[in-house]
């Protein structure tokens, strides 16, 4: 579906359990153009936590690395900002994560009830930070008027230099359409750039996102999940210039004579031996990261369910990436 819309930047959103950092560059690698670390507890990071510090390593092929962290408390997330300092390119605050678990800590989308803590909690960060500061939010938390065009109002002259809104409020999670008319309220009354999220999976509504919002960005989550080629496809489905995607260079012979079912086995299978590549390269193979990505690469293809069941009977991490491996490519 050819577009006239001009190109703008595509992201991968910070998807904790998802957003590790081989994830992150096999989607910068099928075409995604910023990544952002899934969220990590401003509490954790300030405490040295290992766990934590995990989730936040990057890559030179990554750049801009961009960490995002999550916290209520105020001291925690300025000590957290400067313990990046040295590291992180652009460091991103989140005020939109709705997890019963972060919101009961007064935390992620749960300090959208309260302004003031917000706003404060950004002007605190940005005064101790010599690299730029962006942050995620919802449009409220759903238990009266969203205030999210207010809020932005204030945080677009605070010096942070982007806004990313996902189009539901804390009480809705994912549930339900995203409200991308309200986004595009904050992309008229703020002169920085907003991203839009929400409900954004191909071509088709990218397009209609953008014409709806004017974003100057669009952030793909729940739609890259298993499927990180989305990004080509968004790319190549708008008409906007892009390289020859690499499973489709891997399998050209065969590529134009196959069936769509086909296509989909040959471009998972190469980003998921893309992904276990990089793994090997960066963090080393993680059980738990493994496991949560089989699922999802093989989600909704013909005898998935049957095969993850042998897969599960593998307790190396290398003889479980070469099951999957094993499925995908017969």
């Amino acid at each position: 579906m050819p577009s006239n819309l001009a190109q703008v930047p595509l992201f991968l959103a910070p998807m904790s359990g998802v957003s590790d950092l081989p994830f992150r560059l096999l989607a910068k690698e099928c075409g995604a153009d910023i990544t952002i670390t899934e969220f990590t507890s401003s509490a954790a990071l300030s405490r040295d936590v290992a766990r934590s510090w995990l989730r936040l390593e990057s890559d030179e092929r990554e750049k801009p690395f961009i960490p995002q962290i999550f916290g209520g408390d105020l001291d925690e997330m300025v000590k957290t900002v400067e313990l990046l300092q040295g590291s992180a390119n652009i460091i991103d605050l989140n005020f939109g994560c709705p997890a019963p678990k972060v919101a009961r800590t007064c935390a992620g989308a749960a300090l959208m009830g309260t302004p003031d803590e917000l706003v404060g909690i950004v002007e605190a960060c940005l005064a101790v930070s010599d690299i730029p500061i962006t942050a995620k939010l919802r449009l409220g938390t759903g238990a009266g008027a969203n205030n999210v065009v207010e809020i932005c109002e204030r945080l677009a002259t605070t010096g942070i230099i982007r806004l990313c809104i996902h189009g539901r409020t804390l009480r809705q999670g994912y549930s339900g359409n995203a409200d991308w008319e309200t986004i595009a309220k904050v992309v008229e009354r703020v002169d920085i750039p907003v991203i839009a999220n929400g409900d954004i999976t191909d071509a088709k509504s990218a397009a209609k996102c953008l014409e709806v919002t004017g974003a100057a960005g669009l952030m793909i989550g729940r739609g890259a999940i298993g499927r990180p080629m989305v990004f080509a496809e968004i790319k190549a489905g708008l008409g906007w210039p892009i390289p020859t995607s690499p499973w489709v260079i891997a399998d050209s012979q065969r590529w134009d004579e196959v069936t769509p079912i086909e296509r989909d086995f040959i471009s998972r299978a190469w980003c998921w031996k893309r992904y276990v590549e990089l793994s090997e390269e960066t963090t080393g193979l993680q059980p738990k990261w493994l496991t949560r990505h089989a699922v999802a690469f093989t989600k909704g293809l013909p005898g998935a369910r049957a095969a993850r069941k042998l897969m599960m009977g593998n307790d190396k991490p290398e003889d479980f990436a070469k099951a999957v491996t094993e499925f995908l490519d017969n």
